[in-house]
């Protein structure tokens, strides 16, 4: 079973690149984020013409979360059970849906903008809350994992730069010490490093060549339970992907299960 995370920032934008990686890979399962969309204007047509099933939690602005399946797609929970609100409205970050053996969730980490806006506080909040939330699956005997975009680099090796960065959202102690909870509730970074590069980060911003001058963070993460974790049998990020024209800033992150 290969399962994988990507955001798509825009999955219009990105529909193209997005079936050729579907049928080039031959992914089983895929979490989406940032779709960019109205859950009317979902591909999900599209998809199923390749043998995809698919759910949405999206509202068209720019955060929207999806799963796609093409081993079962059932139990699906929209939201974020117990999730704060932003600006009195609960935002389409997360999804999950039992897909196959195993449990599976998209996730969509608020960015934190800056550490003195509120956003950073919500995005605390949010965490917290995840954490509560996958406590039961995390636990329990099924195949189960967190993936997508964290908005976070758990170490300063997941840093192009720790320097560039003091000071800034995604490398502060507080929400590092929120990711060490999250896994505390059952879960491990199931995409060790090094991979097939010494720094196999997951996002590069598109301005100033940082793709080409590898400036990047690894924020795009799969926090397996222990059943998920022992089937891991390969991972790697798709650096391929983010090459060339109307690429995602994110690189999709690919998990093969024996399951």
């Amino acid at each position: 079973m290969r399962i994988a995370t990507w955001n798509v920032n825009s999955i219009t934008a990105r529909l193209p690149r997005l079936l050729a990686w579907l049928e080039s890979t031959g992914t089983d399962v895929l979490c989406i984020q940032e779709t960019k969309c109205t859950e009317e204007q979902f591909p999900a047509e599209e998809l199923r013409e390749l043998g995809y099933a698919s759910e949405v939690h999206a509202t068209g602005r720019w955060n929207g979360v999806a799963l796609i399946s093409r081993v079962g797609l059932t139990d699906v929970v929209k939201g974020l059970p117990g999730g704060p609100d932003y600006e009195t409205a609960q935002e389409p970050r997360a999804i999950s849906a039992t897909c196959g053996p195993a449990r599976v969730w998209s996730v969509y980490v608020p960015n934190g903008r800056e550490v003195a806006h509120e956003h950073y506080a919500y995005k605390l909040r949010w965490l917290e809350a995840l954490r509560t939330a996958v406590a039961e699956d995390a636990a329990g005997a099924r195949p189960f994992a967190v993936m997508g975009d964290f908005n976070i680099a758990p170490t300063d090796d997941d840093v192009w730069d720790p320097s560039f960065f003091e000071g800034m959202t995604h490398v502060t102690p507080a929400e590092r010490e929120a990711l060490q909870a999250l896994r505390d509730a059952g879960l491990s970074d199931v995409v060790p490093r090094p991979l097939k590069y010494d720094r196999p980060f997951t996002y590069w911003d598109y301005r100033q060549l940082c793709f080409p001058k590898n400036r990047g963070m690894r924020i795009d993460l799969v926090y397996g339970n222990e059943p998920f974790a022992e089937a891991v049998k390969d991972s790697y990020v798709d650096r391929e992907e983010r090459k060339g024209k109307g690429a995602s800033d994110h690189a999709p992150v690919v998990v093969d299960l024996d399951i």
